[in-house]
């Protein structure tokens, strides 16, 4: 019978697997099991439920699909010979979204208790365990695993699809010690959609002797955690202009900001201020109008990524604030274009300005309609987003892709050629930059015709990605 320790604030919910003999090795006052106890219930955590040791690996499949039957909201399962960063178990535990998603590295040394996964596109796309193997692996799993509440059920069929296999020794000789391995197996084989929540330089490492647990404990002190949810806030995988002209130095205000308890919602206001303020400027079509624009649209960009950042930081995401933000991104944009045909003056210059208004919701329309395929794909999942794949086949095998496919992942491999794949889609924050740039030195026409051009260029470019993905 599992014990359990109950916070009636939240809505997650741990299984902590006791089923192994090294949960029992010690840790400070205590053992490892105390440890990640006492770390659960500093996090954002309902109820903690310990599964002890019982009748084999079949046992305790079962246990935790008779718990993902009666929860009610997301359910975490870790196993207790876990030695981890709090700050590695919050990536999950206080992420707002609360969906279903595990806990990887992209250091891809695997070991029997550090299985390969592959990830795409920030999703979990291939799992392995000691029968279960992936071709192409690019990280490994390190034993965290959270099933989001809409994906419960398949989280209890899956659990009672395993044991079954396991009581018949079709899985070969896996043990209680894989019980997490293969849960995460059975959800991605099935179709789920499982985030990849990278560790990054921090640790997060099962163990099976004192000496192993002794030194992984002293590893957890080489890390400065604070520092690594600071740097960790910042969005790895931005745009160039973002990344090299306005992250390097907003990340420096985000502990301000925090003192001063200004939410990410109160940013993305400001930040709609200022570039309202821009389109003002540009309005007067004068040279220190339009450079004082351009300045300010800079700023308010600037603030843009903060919001962001802040959000990251605090993980305080909501679908208010996503909402708001993506829509203030849409009406700064479309303020500066009236400003800048304002001040530029003329009939001629609107049409210009309404063509750059129509390309970039064609743009968007390309990209959020994907989005939602692809959102609806994770919700039916074996049904047409990705058909379920027997828990029997040992081997994942890879599909074979197309000529734009594989161009693009070898394009992912050079340094190079990735920022220029970044580029070349005109993100927000090269828009931005070609906005003040161009306006500021030459004008609104060449703003609009700049645009246009590069523009055509993106979605051409976004078009056949799409395309050749959907097909995939």
């Amino acid at each position: 019978m599992p014990d359990s320790l109950t916070r009636e604030s939240t809505t997650t919910s741990a299984v902590l697997l006791a089923t192994t003999p090294a949960c029992r090795l010690l840790s400070g006052d205590g053992t490892l099991l105390d440890r990640l106890g006492d770390q659960l219930a500093a996090l954002p955590v309902r109820e903690i439920q310990v599964v002890t040791a019982g009748d084999g690996l079949a046992a305790d499949l079962r246990g935790i699909a008779n718990i993902a039957r009666i929860s009610t909201g997301a359910v975490a399962v870790l196993p207790a010979d876990l030695v981890a960063h709090t700050e590695a178990l919050a990536l999950l535990l206080e992420h707002p979204a609360r969906s279903t998603a595990a806990l990887v590295s992209h250091d891809v040394a695997t070991a029997p208790m550090r299985p390969p996964v592959r990830v795409e596109g920030g999703k979990i796309v291939a799992a392995g365990s000691s029968f279960h193997l992936v071709p192409e692996a690019n990280a490994t799993f390190r034993g965290v695993l959270q099933a989001g509440e809409a994906d419960l059920a398949a989280l209890a069929d899956v659990a009672d699809e395993l044991a079954e296999l396991a009581d018949t020794g079709k899985l070969g000789p896996v043990t209680p010690v894989e019980a997490v391995d293969l849960l995460l197996v059975g959800l991605v084989r099935s179709g789920v959609g499982v985030r990849a929540a990278a560790i990054g330089p921090l640790h997060a490492d099962r163990v099976t002797a004192q000496n192993a647990a002794d030194v992984a404990v002293q590893r957890l002190g080489e890390v400065d955690e604070a520092k690594v949810r600071l740097d960790t806030s910042v969005k790895a995988d931005d745009g160039f202009f973002t990344t090299f002209c306005v992250s390097t130095w907003t990340r420096h205000l985000i502990k301000p900001a925090v003192q001063l308890k200004l939410t990410p919602n109160t940013v993305t206001g400001v930040s709609l201020a200022l570039a309202l303020l821009a389109a003002v400027w540009f309005s007067a079509g004068t040279q220190g109008g339009r450079l004082t624009g351009a300045v300010l649209l800079y700023l308010s960009f600037a603030l843009d990524c903060l919001d962001g950042q802040l959000a990251r930081y605090t993980r305080t995401f909501s679908p208010l604030g996503a909402w708001a933000d993506g829509i203030s991104d849409r009406l700064k944009e479309y303020a500066v274009f009236i400003g800048l045909a304002i001040g530029f003056g003329g009939t001629g210059i609107w049409y210009l300005a309404v063509a750059a208004m129509v390309m970039q919701v064609v743009r968007h329309a390309v990209d959020y309609t994907y989005a939602g395929a692809m959102a609806d794909a994770d919700r039916v999942g074996a049904q047409w987003g990705r058909p379920a794949r027997s828990l029997l086949e040992s081997h994942d095998v890879r599909r074979e892709e197309g000529g734009v496919l594989k161009l693009a992942r070898r394009l992912e491999r050079d340094t190079i050629a990735r920022w220029l794949k970044k580029i070349i889609v005109l993100p927000v924050g090269e828009r931005t930059a070609l906005i003040a740039v161009t306006a500021a030195v030459w004008g609104a026409r060449a703003t609009f015709l700049s645009l246009l051009g590069w523009g055509t260029v993106a979605a051409v470019y976004q078009l056949a990605g799409r395309i050749a993905r959907s097909a995939r």
